[in-house]
């Protein structure tokens, strides 16, 4: 018998807010959070989905706040929540026991760009000391596991946009295979450098809706026209179910199936027919042993970019024939944040679980092409059944997808 897996706690950092509640009341309003972006002044996108009223220095101390970068920051305050939401003390539990795996989808381009100049202009003294251990991708998990005493396996997925939902899946497995108890796990990522912008919009991947950035980011809809830049965390706290019950702990959500593989088709599209999505949506529901018509929702990767959305709509039919869930996607109210979206899709499918509700996809008018989708918009629709798919696409053909149900 394979042992099920619990969600005991959730813990977010997004532009949508920095507490479960916050983020799920933006989600059922169904607006965009898009803003013209200072730090992008001048470029040809200058506009994202930011987290607000952040204060590291005062969360973490200004010390420790000056020696992560932005990403790694997101996912310490982003664990520490989990952690008390599960109701578990890092001072007693056993550290060897517990592991920390966080989706990061590139390094910090904001901190490379700063100290490369440095060389640019000859100066190498001026380099900081800090530079690779606050934001090479490892040192999300690192940084978590020395803030709560997790002493277990410590590493980072990196898949691109499907980063966060692999950590999960393989957290997951952790927690099978008896390697683990307890099991952080979730994704990190500030995409809101200048390099990063620039290099998307050199692709044509961005929006450019600069004139009006609330209505830029639209999932499936007819007149999109590429995605919105975001940013921030999410960290769920994983447990076998027999062991959350035998702590009376709160059990939000149960994670009953997990599919990946790759599309093996383009560096940067997807399969025109969405052929590796078919194969991980298939994989986690007979992971799940769950049928196409026991899926209640569909929380869409929903990029807002004319071939991705294409693709997943392709694949989604394709899975589930005439009879595709009522989808969702979170891309339209908090943008883009590339690694750790998956793992904020992840959370937000156990929000709609705990709920029985399906929030609204912003800025959606009406589909183009077919085969149409169910796609929720303007309000939040009643969930009919209690399992929920939530879907990852990544660059380089990477799929992940997660399938979650009520306990």
């Amino acid at each position: 018998m394979r042992p099920e897996i619990a969600v005991t706690g959730l813990g977010l950092v997004t532009p949508a807010g920095h507490t479960a509640g916050a983020n799920w009341a933006a989600l059922c309003r169904g607006r965009s959070l898009a803003a013209t972006d200072p730090e992008l002044a001048g470029l040809p996108v200058d506009f994202s989905c930011q987290v607000t009223d952040f204060d590291a220095a005062g969360e973490l101390g200004r010390s420790r706040a000056r020696r992560m970068d932005r990403f790694i920051q997101f996912a310490v305050i982003a664990a520490r929540r989990a952690v008390t939401d599960a109701g578990l003390d890092p001072h007693t539990w056993r550290g060897e026991r517990v592991g920390v795996v966080l989706g990061v989808g590139s390094n910090s381009l904001s901190t490379y760009v700063t100290e490369f100049c440095h060389l640019g202009v000859g100066q190498p003294q001026r380099v900081s000391p800090l530079a690779l251990p606050r934001s090479v991708p490892s040192m999300a998990a690192g940084e978590v596991a020395i803030d709560l005493g997790a002493q277990g396996p410590n590493f980072t997925t990196a898949s691109a946009c499907a980063s966060g939902a692999t950590a999960i899946g393989v957290a997951r497995d952790l927690l099978r295979s008896g390697t683990c108890d307890i099991v952080l796990t979730g994704g990190s990522e500030s995409a809101r450098s200048r390099m990063t912008a620039t290099c998307f919009a050199r692709m044509r991947a961005l929006s450019r809706r600069r004139e009006e950035p609330h209505l830029a980011s639209r999932p499936f809809d007819a007149a999109r026209d590429g995605f919105v830049l975001g940013e921030g965390a999410a960290v769920l706290v994983l447990e076998r179910l027999t062991d959350a019950r035998a702590r009376q702990a709160p059990v939000s959500a149960v994670l009953r199936g997990y599919g990946a593989g790759s599309d093996a088709h383009h560096p940067v599209a997807p399969h025109p027919d969405g052929d590796g999505a078919v194969r991980a949506i298939t994989a986690a529901l007979d992971d799940a042993r769950c049928a196409p018509r026991d899926i209640g929702l569909v929380n869409a990767h929903g990029t807002s970019t004319p071939l991705n959305d294409a693709a997943e709509a392709a694949a989604l039919t394709r899975v589930f024939g005439h009879d595709v869930p009522p989808v969702t996607a979170a891309k339209g109210v908090i943008g883009h944040a590339l690694g750790a979206a998956g793992a904020i899709q992840a959370a937000y499918t156990v929000l709609a679980l705990r709920h029985h509700l399906v929030p609204p996809t912003a800025n959606f008018e009406g589909q183009d092409g077919n085969p149409k989708l169910d796609v929720v918009a303007g309000r939040p629709r009643p969930m009919r059944k209690d399992a929920g798919v939530s879907c990852s696409f990544g660059f380089g053909g990477q799929n992940a997808v997660l399938v979650f149900t009520t306990p």
